[in-house]
């Protein structure tokens, strides 16, 4: 009976997603970035740090497909390993952020009592600052660098993981059989692993989804104001950065880059609209 559910539940999603052809189309651009990102070493036709002064700013076409910057370096393995950084940003972000929150929301919410108000007052204080002034705050007294701007978005970020597994977690404790569990002497920390944790997913799958581009997105901002990575580094922030004083000129090096970010961070919504209707039961039909 369990396998069958289980089998039911997984084509209803599957059936409810071939429905959708706007997560879809971010699934496919999701996917094709990740490709990009893989392969990138395969795929690059020049080392994206080398040099070419006697190429520079070239516009894009047959020797360079989308140009080349004011230092001749390839703006295609630029972006191809730019790729590699932003995923990799994204999903260490989220992942810590999310692990740390998740904790936070489990504790505070099936404890109650002080601990509860204490770490919920904790996390008032971070939502009381907006967060990309506090994670250039962060990220400009620990150091300008890529670790350091992850470091700072990780910092702000993980109070929303911790009031949506908190919220959630309210609910489900009083619900039948954790009631029912608790009564024939089931351990708080097998509850919470067993019976608590496995019911939160489906809302922290759709906030990490959003959470990856607008992670994304922050730190390409912190590395274009240069709080996150630095020169030469393959960064789209960066190369937006580069390319500020050239934009009416050699348009295509903020350009790509920008267009770039867009589409990631669009694949990333996407999926995350496509997750919540799918996910949430208010809104299945």
């Amino acid at each position: 009976m369990a396998i069958r559910t289980t089998s039911n539940a997984r084509t209803k999603f599957l059936r409810g997603l071939m429905k959708d052809p706007t997560m879809l189309f971010g699934l496919a651009l999701l996917i094709a970035f990740t490709f990009l990102a893989l392969f990138a070493p395969v795929l690059s036709p020049e080392d994206p740090i080398h040099q070419n002064i006697s190429a520079s700013l070239t516009p894009p076409g047959a020797d360079f497909l989308l140009g080349t910057d004011k230092l001749g370096r390839d703006i295609l393995s630029r972006i191809l390993f730019g790729a590699r950084i932003s995923l990799f940003v994204g999903l260490a972000v989220v992942a810590g952020a999310g692990f740390f929150g998740s904790l936070v929301g489990l504790f505070a919410g099936y404890a109650r009592g002080w601990a509860d108000e204490v770490l919920m007052r904790v996390t008032d204080i971070f939502f009381a600052f907006p967060s990309l002034i506090l994670a250039m705050a962060i990220a400009g007294a620990l150091g300008p660098s890529l670790r350091n701007a992850l470091i700072a978005v990780a910092v702000v970020s993980w109070p929303v993981y911790a009031r949506l597994i908190r919220g959630q977690v309210l609910v489900l404790r009083e619900q039948e059989f954790v009631q029912a569990a608790r009564a024939i002497g089931v351990s708080d920390t097998r509850i919470v692993l067993r019976h608590l944790l496995p019911n939160t997913l489906a809302p922290l799958l759709v906030q990490a989804s959003f959470d990856m581009g607008a992670v994304i997105l922050s730190v390409a901002g912190l590395s274009f104001i240069g709080f996150g990575a630095q020169p030469p580094t393959p960064e789209w922030g960066v190369m937006i950065s580069e390319g500020r004083n050239y934009i009416t000129t050699q348009w295509w090096l903020t350009a790509v880059p920008a267009a770039a970010i867009l589409l990631l961070v669009a694949a990333f919504n996407l999926i995350g609209d496509g997750l919540r209707d799918l996910l949430d039961p208010r809104l299945r039909k």
